[in-house]
């Protein structure tokens, strides 16, 4: 693999460099998968459940596409959970419901449509993987038909302790995002 950029003065590993490296190696292992492999498995899992819309993703398949821009990430949190929780840094923001009570938002799919179009692959991310499916359902049945749930979501589920992000989620996974 080429890890190069992990690497400072006399092969050293630099700190400074972490973030490149990361994108390196995770380029090159993607390389050697195909992206499409991991959508046409969802597909396929999906028709098999009878799900109403493209199919499921696991966090570090959702990341492999989007970095390699072959789909769309679009965060259905509120702007709140966004700005305070974080949140991927590049992906689009559509939010499934808004205010304190997370009204549904009546206009989502027109939304959804309006920034990603009717025919890329989308996929769908919230705080556990649970709005995301029921945004993903809801763009299926509004025509949007290459649209997946991440899995999971950005923070996870609950542990034992009625927490999230001990055991799964894109953060857990050590996948990029920003706070703020």
């Amino acid at each position: 693999m080429a890890i190069d950029g992990c690497l400072g003065e006399a092969g050293t590993f630099s700190y400074a460099n972490f973030r490149l490296c990361r994108e390196n190696v995770m380029t090159v292992v993607l390389e050697q998968q195909s992206t499409h492999a991991a959508l046409e498995s969802a597909r396929a899992a999906a028709s098999t459940a009878g799900l109403p819309y493209a199919g499921k993703i696991s966090p570090q398949d959702a990341w492999a596409l989007f970095s390699t821009g072959e789909a769309l990430l679009v965060d259905v949190r509120s702007a709140e959970e966004r700005t305070f929780v974080g949140h991927v840094p590049g992906s689009l923001h559509v939010a499934w419901a808004t205010g304190t009570s997370l009204n549904r938002n009546p206009r989502f799919a027109r939304e959804l449509e309006a920034k990603t179009g009717k025919d890329a692959v989308v996929l769908l991310l919230c705080r556990s993987g649970q709005r995301s499916a029921l945004a993903a359902e809801a763009a299926a049945k509004a025509g949007l038909s290459q649209v997946f749930n991440v899995l999971e979501g950005f923070e996870g589920d609950l542990d034992a302790q009625q927490q999230r992000g001990a055991h799964n989620g894109w953060r857990f996974h050590g996948l990029p995002w920003v706070q703020g």
